[in-house]
Formats: C-alpha cells, structure tokens, sequence
C-alpha cells in the first residue's frame, strides 16, 4: 500500500511539466504561424483622407431682393401703356413713375368730378346748417343741373361712339361687298374660260392639262367667293352686335341719370325746414363724396405704374400702344447690390456657414477675373439644379439649396449689368 502511494504521488510532478512543455510547444507554433503569416500578406496602403477647404457650386447673378415684373393692378385687365416715361437701364427712385396707361386721363377726370362732388356737398351742409332755404333751393337746383348735365354729356358721347361704330360698320360691309362683287366676276371669267377651254380641248388644240388647269381656277374663285361673303356676314353680324350692346349699355345709363335727376328734383321739392336729421343727412353727405374722391384718387394712382424702391430698369416688355400682358410692363431689380445665388449640393451643404468669404468667376466670361462676397443666407429647402452646368455629362437632376452671397461693393458696381449671368462660386470651408 505504501508503494502505491509513492508511485502515484511521483507521476502528479510528471504530468505537471509534460503538460507544461506541451503548452509551450504550441505557442511556439502559433507565434511562428502567424509571423509568417504577416510576411506573406501584403501590405495594404493606407489611402490618406484629403479634407477639402472650400465648396464649389454653379450660381447666377441676381439683384439683391430678386427681380419683378411691374404691373398695372390686375383689377385693370386689358389695359394698355400710353406713355412709357423709361428706359432699359435706366436707374429710378422710390415712388418714381415708370409708365402711365391709358385710362390715366378719364381717372383724373373722375377725381375732378369727386372734387366738384365733395364742394357740392359741403355746400349742401353749410346750408342746412345755416337755415337758408333759399341756399338748400340752390345748392339743390346745382345738383339737379350737374346732373343733367352729365345726361347731356353721356347722351352725345355715346350717340357719337354710335355713329362711329355705323360708320364702320358701313365702310367694312363695302369694301366687303366690292370684295365679293370682284370675286364674282372672276369666277365667272373663269367659268367663260372653261367653256372656251373644254371646247378647244374637244377639237384637239389644247391638252387635257390645261383643261383641267382652267377647271382649277374655277374651283379656286368658287371657294374665294364663298369665304368672301363668310367673312361679309361674320363682319356683319358681329359689327350689328356691338352696335345693339352700345346702344344697350347707352339707354342703361341714361335710365340711370334720369333717375337720380328725378331723385335730385324730389329733393328740391322736399325742402322745407332745417331738422337735426337734415343736418345729419348732409354730414353723411359730404362723408360719401369724400369717401368717392379718395377712391377715384386711388383709382388714379392705379394709373400710374411706379417703382416699390430705389432700382434699376433691367428690361421693358411692353410700349406706348401695347396691352400689358402677363410679363407686366418692365422687370425691375435693386441692382445697387447685387448677389450671386449659388446651387450647393446637398451633400456638401453642411460645409458652408454664414459670414464666409466666397470667390465668383464668370462661366461665360462675361466678366473677367474674379469678384467677392459673403455668403448672407442659406436656404432651408432642398430642390432641383436651375443653373445648369456646360458639361453634357453633368447630372440635370441634382438636388441643390441655394445659398445667397452678398457681393462686395466694387464686385456689385462690376456686375450690375449681368442679372442671371451663369457662374462658378468658390466658397470657403
């Protein structure tokens, strides 16, 4: 029993540093594996990250505040330019008037007739208040004759407007009617040749071509004549229609004037004695002329085109004669500080911050070397390119924000002349 407990407690040393040897055989092993391994691998390069110190995006040159097109009030529909008191290029003030249309002379004359109207009105309570009866007969009678008056005026003026349009009416229907009366003798020219030319052709001494060449003719002079007398009916019918709306349109108003004058006699007849009502009556009165007057006084300013702020006279669309159509009448742009509108990628926006200097070039050479500026603003909306690049292989659908750089005084004066010229905008990171 002794000898077996020797024996055991000699093998537990042995197995101990067996295991030990046999450990550090194999780190040995897997040390030397792997120092091999990394000679046979190849040594990858490590790329080096360039960090860009600046953005670089298209832009377009624009006055600061954008550009507009000056209209008329859109309440003036069809109204045309009568006089035009600029040019392209020309710099204007605050309030300074670009163009007058064509209603500019019947709105000063509505704004006199609202004056008259205030006067009369006044009068009017200056009598009631005064007691006068003899002043309220007055002042009654004048408003009954001004009245009349108007009649008379609206009477004449619309027999002459009338008379214009019979006129007309007369001189179109005759040269239509000479117009068809010459139609007529040539188709039947035409048909005589016909004749002439199927018997010739019958006896052999023309060809069957030029038979039917003259057949021609008279299917030509039959079509003329019938869109001859088309148009003598069209112009017919539709000259006789504004002839009947004038005339429409004339008694209405004349109904109307002749009611207020019945009204205005009414009146004169009614005045009796002065009450507190009356009095009131007149203030209401002269409170409604005045209200009237300082309407027509704004329906003429609406007849004068003038400029919202200081600014310059970029391009005219539209001249003394001409309708002023959807373009308005001139674009107008503060060009006394101009900026350069630049599309950043979306990707590169959150590079740029306000107050960082930026540098433009011209993409066309509209001007040479470079100008500078800040960036004053960044858009908050992502949209779609608007500038786009020369290069046929750039992508049309790249998604921008546009970032405002405020030129420097001397690169503004440079570029004031070149609203929506193309360029190239270097903005510092």
């Amino acid at each position: 029993m002794f000898y077996l407990n020797r024996k055991k407690s000699n093998l537990i040393p042995m197995s101990v540093g067996t295991l030990v040897l046999l450990s550090g055989i194999a780190i040995y092993a897997i040390n030397r594996n792997n120092t091999q391994a990394e000679i046979a691998e190849p040594t990858i390069p490590v790329t080096e990250t360039i960090e860009l110190k600046s953005v670089t995006a298209l832009g377009r040159i624009e006055p600061e505040g954008e550009v507009i097109q000056l209209s008329p009030s859109p309440d003036l529909g069809g109204t045309k330019i009568n006089q035009l008191l600029v040019k392209e290029g020309d710099l204007v003030t605050q309030g300074q008037t670009i163009a007058i249309l064509d209603n500019n002379e019947r709105s000063q004359a509505n704004v006199e007739l609202a004056r008259q109207d205030v006067k009369v009105a006044e009068a009017n309570l200056a009598i009631v208040k005064a007691g006068a009866k003899s002043g309220e007969i007055t002042a009654q009678e004048a408003t009954v004759k001004r009245i009349q008056a108007q009649l008379r005026g609206e009477i004449l003026a619309n027999e002459a407007l009338i008379a214009r349009l019979e006129a007309q009416l007369r001189t179109e229907t005759e040269e239509k009617q000479a117009t068809i009366e010459r139609l007529e003798a040539e188709l039947v020219k035409a048909e005589i040749d016909l004749r002439r030319y199927t018997k010739l052709e019958a006896d052999g001494v023309i060809s069957e071509s030029e038979l039917e060449s003259r057949g021609l003719d008279v299917d030509t002079a039959q079509k003329r004549l019938v869109e001859a007398q088309a148009a003598y009916n069209r112009t017919l019918e539709t000259m006789q229609e504004q002839i009947n709306e004038t005339k429409a349109i004339s008694q209405q108003e004349i109904d109307t004037l002749e009611e207020q004058i019945s009204e205005a006699e009414a009146t004169l007849d009614r005045i009796a004695e002065v009450r507190d009502v009356d009095v009131i009556k007149a203030q209401a009165e002269v409170g409604r002329a005045i209200a009237a007057l300082k309407q027509a006084e704004e329906d003429l300013k609406l007849s004068y085109v003038t400029a919202p702020t200081d600014g310059q006279i970029i391009n005219i669309y539209t001249y003394p004669g001409e309708i002023v159509g959807d373009d308005g009448v001139v674009e107008f742009g503060q060009t006394n500080q101009m900026i350069v509108v630049a599309e950043v990628y979306e990707s590169d926006i959150n590079r740029v911050q306000l107050g960082k200097k930026a540098t433009v070039i011209s993409e066309t050479g509209a001007f040479e070397g470079e100008i500078t500026g800040t960036v004053s603003h960044i858009g908050l909306k992502i949209g779609k390119q608007d500038v786009l690049d020369t290069d046929p292989a750039a992508d049309v659908d790249s998604r921008v924000v546009e970032v405002e750089i405020r030129l420097d005084s001397d690169s503004s004066d440079r570029v004031s002349a070149l609203t929506n010229s193309k360029a190239i905008v270097n903005i510092e990171k």
